[in-house]
C-alpha cells in the first residue's frame, strides 16, 4: 500500500459513516410521516364525472328539487343526516356533501330507514369516526381552524389535492365536533370549493 493511501482510508471511512448515517434518519422520517393521500370518491360518488342520475341510483334516492347548474339534496329530519350535490349545467356532480348536522326533530313515524353505510369516503372515513382517524388517513390538513355552522361548534380541516393532478377531485373538507371530536360532515369537490 502507498503511504498517501492510509492516511486517505480514515477520511473515507468517516465519510461513509456520515452517509450511512443519513440515511438511516431519512428511512425513519419517512415511516413516521403519513404519505399524502389525495381522495376520488364520497358516498360513491365521484365528483367531476358522476351525474345526478348516478347519485340516485348509487343513493337509492330521489333527490330534490334540482335544477342545471344548481343543487339537489335530501335531508332526513329523523335523523338529521343529510347529502348535498352541487351540479354544473349539464348535471354532472361538482361536489358531494354528507352531513349528520341536520335537525333530528321531525317525525319518525312511517320513517324508511336510508342505508347510510356506503357514505365514506373511498378511504373508508365515516361521519361518526374520531378526528384522530381523518388525521391517520389524510394526514395533516393543509389548513384547520374553528368553525361555526347553525349552533354547531367545529372544527375544519381543509385538504387540497392540487398536486394529484387536474383530473380528480381537488378539494376536501371535514367538519369535526369540537366537544367530542367526532366527524359531522364531509365535502369532496371538483374542481375546487
Amino acid at each position: 500500500m502507498k503511504r498517501g493511501s492510509t492516511k486517505f482510508l480514515p477520511l473515507v471511512s468517516v465519510v461513509a459513516l456520515l452517509f450511512s448515517a443519513s440515511a438511516t434518519a431519512a428511512q425513519e422520517d419517512a415511516a413516521t410521516k403519513i404519505p399524502r393521500t389525495n381522495e376520488m370518491t364520497l358516498a360513491g360518488l365521484r365528483p367531476g364525472r358522476d351525474t345526478l342520475a348516478d347519485a340516485e341510483r348509487k343513493l337509492h334516492l330521489k333527490l330534490g328539487p334540482h335544477e342545471s347548474g344548481a343543487a339537489a339534496e335530501w335531508h332526513d329530519s329523523c335523523t338529521g343526516k343529510a347529502v348535498k350535490l352541487e351540479l354544473d349545467a349539464k348535471g354532472v356532480i361538482q361536489s358531494v356533501t354528507i352531513s349528520s348536522l341536520g335537525s333530528d326533530e321531525g317525525p319518525c313515524t312511517g320513517h324508511r330507514e336510508v342505508l347510510t353505510k356506503d357514505w365514506q369516503t373511498g378511504h373508508g372515513l365515516r361521519l361518526g369516526d374520531p378526528q384522530n382517524r381523518v388525521l391517520e388517513l389524510y394526514g395533516d390538513a393543509n389548513s384547520a381552524g374553528p368553525s361555526v355552522k347553525g349552533q354547531h361548534e367545529l372544527e375544519l380541516l381543509y385538504y387540497a389535492f392540487d398536486w394529484a393532478g387536474s383530473d380528480v377531485p381537488q378539494v376536501m373538507e371535514i367538519l369535526c365536533a369540537r366537544d367530542s371530536g367526532r366527524v359531522m360532515e364531509i365535502t369532496l369537490a371538483y374542481p375546487s370549493l
